[in-house]
């Protein structure tokens, strides 16, 4: 062949070669940018229960053009805000990223209380209004990488990462260990920091929007005064969420996440539903109002970032979910003959510790229960039991067989011998008040399986999945359910029954098939699936499924822009199932 009639033959081929179908890829900006959306304490059925107040492209974005799934479920037992927001970023459980809770008793860093998911004394934090040195934080205790360090390692660091909430731990937890920064707000002041985990000194961006009116903006639009904490009294409200959105934008701008030659990931987490959520409950007319309103404020950034990334939407993929469920506020279910009681942890943590000293201490008032106590583990003071002789498996049994007897001192307690409801209840005038019952608990060593002892069904798999080996020795404790571990009027989420387990689950972006599809699905699929189709290992220690019926086969998949194929990567991509059909999204 000619050299002359090669290259006609090439000038001929070449618009067809540049029409050629190829899959997405971290590698060269196929999107430009992922966007990992996750809303605290966000139970799935609010989507179902409140649909029709929801009006634009907010929550309608996943439900009427994305993939959405509405059975979503987190397997494990341990519904907590870090272990939650650790998962959704790993694609793992606690048994493969260690988060178990919001902190735990570490006697060798803390005998005085126990530390958080991320504290970090080898860092300080960067940025706090007053300038004073305080202890950082960072992803020391997470022992599995995110989806978005996995974009990291494959793009040799290229692609940007970073992780924005309200709160230290979803913010640092959900982006991972190679984040190029994690920003939070300092709790009284409102203003956004980070830790020198990420780096030396805030940005000139942050800097700028710390020193903007925002904050104050923030506090008048909550109506509280300048000296009132900002995240209790600001966060629970809407501005709470507007103003972290208006971060997120300054976040985007400054770095400028969505133009760089590789993939850039996000992860934000809205703290403002968890925090107005434990105060007055799931079904509060308050929530609901919350709810729509951040179905606004999302239309508005979905909106924004439309017209902010080059090429638009059509080069961002969005994920949403949440870290955990709620249960109803006792009160609300005991109204209707659902047995929702509270369980007093101090009394409880008093009943253990008497048992304790009377079985191998008698006459004395050792503390064999560590205080500062939060469900669902309970940890135990290690020296005071090795001073009493016993083992590690000789003071946890001894822990759980004392247990019956300790939530039999609390109905006691709760509600005296006249069997009349306790005020905190208020049960209906026909029924008797609920009363606090254990319903299993588990020791270390048998989350572990160091010992037979976990059931061999679905139950136990979600003990299985919720063993850490952080915190010492400890008894996991799982009340009936619908009971909570708080006094007082608001609720908890800590258990492994559904309603603190159901999360929503959906995608947004043009790898994926519009539909509501029924399928019974997890949080830790939302990485494996986004890990698989930009074309990177899934996280060390993911056990998620990639969920292939709602993706595109490789051959439709919409590309927003011509792609350099001398970069092309060949199996990036595996073989997808059938796809599913669009008019399964028929319950609007």
């Amino acid at each position: 062949m000619t050299k002359r009639l090669l290259t006609c033959l090439l000038t001929a081929l070449l618009p067809f070669l540049n029409t050629l179908p190829a899959a997405a890829s971290a590698y060269d900006a196929h999107p430009k940018l992922v966007v990992l959306l996750v809303i605290d304490q966000f139970r799935e059925d609010y989507l179902e229960r409140y649909r029709s107040d929801f009006k634009d492209r907010g929550f309608r974005l996943f439900l009427d053009e994305g993939a959405y799934f509405p059975n979503c479920y987190f397997d494990y037992a341990n519904t907590k805000t870090s272990p939650g927001h650790a998962t959704l970023g790993t694609g793992a459980y606690t048994d493969g990223h260690g988060i178990a809770s919001n902190g735990w008793w570490d006697l060798n860093r803390n005998s005085k209380r126990p530390i958080s998911s991320v504290e970090d004394p080898r860092y300080t934090l960067v940025g706090p209004a007053d300038g004073a040195k305080r202890e950082g934080s960072s992803p020391r205790n997470l022992l599995a990488t995110t989806f978005g360090d996995e974009v990291r390692l494959n793009t040799s660091g290229a692609s940007k990462l970073y992780g924005v909430s309200l709160k230290d731990r979803a913010a640092i937890l959900t982006a991972g260990l190679s984040a190029n920064g994690a920003f939070w707000v300092d709790g009284h002041s409102g203003q956004f920091i980070s830790s020198s985990y990420y780096m030396p000194s805030l940005p000139d961006w942050v800097v700028a929007f710390n020193n903007s009116d925002r904050v104050a903006q923030a506090r008048a639009e909550a109506g509280v005064t300048a000296n009132a904490p900002f995240f209790e009294s600001v966060g629970s409200t809407a501005a709470g969420i507007r103003y972290e959105l208006d971060f997120v934008r300054a976040l985007i701008q400054g770095e400028k996440l969505g133009t760089h030659d590789t993939t850039d990931v996000l992860t934000i987490s809205i703290s403002s539903t968890d925090i107005l959520g434990h105060a007055v409950g799931p079904d509060s007319p308050l929530q609901r109002a919350l709810v729509d309103q951040l179905d606004v404020n999302l239309d508005e950034f979905f909106s924004w970032l439309d017209t902010t990334v080059p090429g638009g939407l059509d080069n961002v993929w969005l994920a949403l979910s949440a870290d955990h469920g709620i249960a109803p506020v006792p009160a609300v279910a005991a109204q209707l003959g659902v047995p929702g009681a509270q369980v007093d942890l101090k009394k409880l943590i008093a009943s253990l510790n008497d048992a304790m000293n009377q079985q191998f201490s008698p006459g004395q008032t050792f503390l064999y229960m560590l205080p500062h106590q939060q469900l669902p583990y309970l940890s135990l003071n290690e020296p005071i039991f090795e001073r009493a002789g016993l083992n590690e498996h000789e003071a946890e049994r001894a822990v759980q067989q004392a247990l019956p007897a300790a939530f039999a001192a609390l109905r006691v307690a709760q509600n005296p011998a006249s069997g009349a409801a306790d005020d905190s209840t208020h049960a209906s005038a026909t029924r008797l008040a609920p009363e606090p019952a254990l319903f299993r608990s588990y020791t270390r060593e048998q989350l572990a399986s160091q010992v037979p002892g976990l059931p061999p069904t679905e139950f136990g798999r979600l003990l299985a999945h919720s063993y850490t080996p952080n915190g010492g020795w400890y008894v996991m404790t799982i009340p009936d359910a619908f009971e909570i571990g708080a006094m007082g009027h608001g609720t908890n989420h800590f258990s492994p029954y559904s309603y603190d387990r159901h999360v929503p689950l959906g995608f947004y972006g043009s790898a994926f098939v519009p539909g509501i599809y029924p399928q019974r699905v997890e949080p830790v699929d939302i990485a494996a699936t986004l890990a698989a189709l930009l074309g990177v290992n899934q996280p060390s220690a993911s056990v998620g499924h990639v969920l292939t019926i709602a993706l595109h086969p490789e051959k439709q998949t919409p590309l927003p822009r011509k792609r350099n194929r001398a970069i092309i990567h060949a199996g990036h991509r595996s073989h997808h199932a059938p796809v599913a059909n669009p008019k399964q999204k028929a319950h609007d």
